[in-house]
This record gives C-alpha cells, sequence and structure tokens, in this order.
C-alpha cells in the first residue's frame, strides 16, 4: 500500500525530502511548502509551528509518517503532539531537543558526559556576564540561550562588542525569552564542520561530513547567513577522523541522552570545529541543516523513506549503514535583494525551466506560485541550485550553470561555494 506521508516546513531541506520521500512511492503532503513543493506533492496552509493544526491534518489525511524539518515544532513538542495520538513521527521528542532548543542545556549535558567543546559559562544575571568579559577577556563568543532565527550569536573581537551583545540579547531583550539567559565561551580555532546522522535512539546512520558557508559575501565575509551554499563530502574529514567524531561526539551524546530519560531519535547534526586532528562540538541541531540537506539528501545510497521511517520506528534497518555514494555534490544559494537585512520579495523568477541537465538540481525556499503559475520571490533565500557528479568540481561546475541561468531581481550568491576543499586540491 502506498505510504502517506507529511512533511513540515517550507524551505530547501524540505523541499529536498520531499522529492526523495515522493522517490520512494510515497504520496506527500508538504506543510505549508513553497511555490517548488507543490510540483512534488501537495502543500496545504498550515504553519510549522502550529502544532494543533499539524496534528489534526495527519490524522485527517490518515498520513503514515510526518518528519519534520525546522526546529521550532520539534521544540514545541510536535513530534510529542503526534505520539499522543498514534501517529509516527521523525523527529525527537521535545526533552530531546533540547540539545538545540537551549545551548545551556546543551553545553551542561556535554561536560557532563565529557564529550570535547569550548570552556563556557551559564549567565542568568546580565552584571555577572558582563564582569566575565571583563574579566576573561575576548575573542569569546555571546550566545542566547534559546531559539533567535540563528540570530543570537556573538563572534566578539573586543570588550566592548562582547559587552554591546550582552546587553542586546540580556538587557534589551533583542531575542525576547530565548535572551534571559546567555552562554558565554572561548573562540576556537580551525574550520566547522557539518555531521549528520540519522539515529533511532541507539544505531545510527552517518551521513557525508559537509561544510557551509555562513558568510554572505565571498571570502567569507559579510554578516552571518542561514548559509549561503554548502557541499559535501568535505575533505577536511579523513576517515580517522570520522572514526573519532562517531567514538568522541556521536557515540556519548546517543547514549549521555538515553541515560537521562531522553532518548534520541531523527537527524543529530553536530556543528564541530575542527584544528588538525583535533575536534571540538560547537553546537547541536536537531534536524538536517539547510543548506547541507541539499547536498546530503543526492549523497545517501540507500531509501530515504525506509531511513526516516526505522529511525521514528526506533529499528534502523541493516542495511543502511553503508550509507554513503561515491561521488560529491555542492549547492549554491541565490538570495534575494536586500539579504540577510532586508531582503525584498514579490519578483518574478525566471530560466527555471531551462536551469536543469544530468547531474543538476533546484530546490525552492524563499518562493511561491501567483495565480498563473509563475514563480515568486517570498523570502530570503529564494533558491537553492546545486550538481552531483563525480568529482567536487564536476558538481561545482554543474551547480554554477544552473545558477547562471536562473534570474531574478537583485538575485545574489557567492561564487566560491566549495573553496575550501578546491583550494587543497583535494576536490578530485
Amino acid at each position: 500500500m502506498t505510504r502517506r506521508v507529511l512533511i513540515v516546513g517550507s524551505g530547501a531541506r524540505e523541499h529536498a525530502l520531499a522529492r526523495a520521500v515522493a522517490s520512494s512511492g510515497a504520496d506527500v503532503w508538504i506543510a505549508p511548502g513553497n511555490g517548488g513543493t507543490s510540483a512534488v506533492g501537495r502543500n496545504v496552509a498550515v504553519l510549522s509551528d502550529d502544532v494543533e493544526g499539524l496534528v489534526d491534518l495527519a490524522i485527517r489525511e490518515h498520513v503514515d509518517l510526518v518528519v519534520v524539518g525546522p526546529e521550532l515544532p520539534l521544540t514545541l513538542g510536535l513530534v510529542d503532539a503526534l505520539a499522543a495520538k498514534g501517529v509516527l513521527a521523525f523527529g525527537p521528542t521535545r526533552a530531546a531537543a533540547r540539545l538545540e532548543g537551549s545551548k545551556a542545556f546543551m553545553k551542561r549535558f556535554l561536560a557532563r558526559h565529557g564529550i570535547p567543546t569550548a570552556p563556557f559559562e551559564v549567565f542568568d544575571d546580565p552584571d555577572a556576564a558582563e564582569a566575565y568579559v571583563r574579566a576573561r577577556g575576548c575573542p569569546l563568543v555571546v550566545k542566547a540561550d534559546g531559539l533567535a532565527a540563528g540570530k543570537g550569536v556573538t563572534v566578539a573581537t573586543s570588550t566592548v562588542e562582547a559587552l554591546e551583545a550582552v546587553g542586546s540579547i540580556m538587557r534589551a531583550r533583542a531575542f525576547g525569552d530565548a535572551g534571559a539567559v546567555v552562554v558565554i565561551e572561548d573562540v576556537l580555532p580551525g574550520e566547522e564542520v557539518s555531521f549528520h546522522v540519522v539515529t533511532d535512539g541507539s544505531q545510527f546512520v552517518a551521513l557525508a561530513p559537509a561544510q557551509d558557508h555562513k558568510r554572505v559575501w565571498d571570502g567569507d565575509r559579510g554578516p552571518n547567513t542561514g548559509g549561503m551554499g554548502a557541499y559535501a563530502p568535505a575533505p577536511i574529514v579523513t576517515p580517522a577522523l570520522h572514526a573519532k567524531i562517531v567514538e568522541t561526539v556521536v557515540a556519548p551524546t546517543l547514549e549521555g541522552m538515553a541515560e537521562e530519560g531522553c532518548a534520541f531519535r531523527g537527524a543529530l547534526f553536530a556543528g564541530l570545529m575542527i584544528d588538525g586532528e583535533e575536534l571540538r562540538v560547537l553546537e547541536f541541531n536537531v534536524r538536517f541543516g539547510d543548506p547541507e540537506a541539499s547536498v546530503l539528501v543526492p549523497l545517501y545510497g540507500h531509501d530515504w523513506l525506509e531511513l526516516l521511517e526505522g529511525s521514528a520506528r526506533g529499528c534502523l534497518p541493516v542495511k543502511t549503514r553503508a550509507s554513503v555514494r561515491p561521488g560529491a555534490a555542492l549547492a549554491v544559494v541565490m538570495a534575494a535583494e536586500g539579504y540577510p537585512a532586508s531582503p525584498k520579495t514579490g519578483d518574478v523568477i525566471g530560466g527555471l525551466e531551462t536551469a536543469l541537465e544530468p547531474g543538476a538540481f533546484v530546490l525552492h525556499a524563499g518562493t511561491k506560485r501567483s495565480d498563473s503559475g509563475a514563480a515568486l520571490t517570498a523570502g530570503g533565500r529564494v533558491l537553492t541550485a546545486g550538481g552531483h557528479a563525480a568529482t567536487l568540481d564536476e558538481a561545482a561546475r554543474i551547480a554554477y550553470r544552473a545558477v547562471d541561468r536562473i534570474q531574478f531581481r537583485g538575485e545574489h550568491h557567492r561564487t566560491d561555494i566549495g573553496h575550501r576543499a578546491i583550494s587543497r586540491g583535494t576536490s578530485r
């Protein structure tokens, strides 16, 4: 019987997952979806933070599996609410989602279980936080404890900048209640890596290690964004380092969560800082990264629906353990004019019909359809154009050819996605 799957979210990540699940033969609903997901399944106008509405939708459509894309509904307890109604869901419970929902919980969890991370302190008093900044000296990272849409982190190179961050987060409450507590930690040297596993609570499948590009402009300049592109596999993660990540981060995290009574199921995304053979955890996310999902999906070597459903049921299939396909994938985010500060919307997107060639893919994020069916910009990160090929160089060429064929007013993108691997000469 055909499986019925509900994908929660509206980004390129959800478009990628919807396509993967649909390719397994499932009927797909996407809530709320975007201008591209409507070609894969049926968009339903229920917002991703509407827990009651999503539960009602899953019951009404007799959904067999709900796949939760963004972090907010996970921290709101969507998986718990679905389980209470007997609906199977991919993603962690509300208690387990604290690994992303509370940076203070996450850092203290790492300390409790001896998992390597940067030295840190947690404060609920702005006076104490400011005194620590003055005594510790910079550089420091100041983080709002709760979810802040990727904007609650300041890497401060001076004491003045760190104090301003504390004031903005804790006194001015720039991020509301998410800033009632701050985490202040040392800055770590090295390169960031996105390491994803899909887990059933004990067993797990490691996906291809990836690197994303947070800064808006080439050369890693400009303000941080939700991500301007990604590639995988990241050659900085050698086989020896891969084994070390599994041994020192993944395994003790899953064991520790189970010991603390909140076993973790779903996608565990460890943001790591790599410095030679040394590694430390910067953060955990409790869902697939975006844009990382765009390159992880084509590199997984088995059936995506089987993987997601196995995780949700607590019994990953044995055959999924060898999980990474040969080759490489690279994805470029095409952003709206004014992104990330104040993106413009409502512009017609042209060239989508000519962008595809063998190995190319285009995923929608900030898009919608007009009454006539035209694709319009509707957010900051509009599209993700990518390539999947035998080498990273060829994947990059395919991705950028797709980018060149798509046009909308004020569009901008980085031209150096994958530069770390390509500059090392390790992309072939």
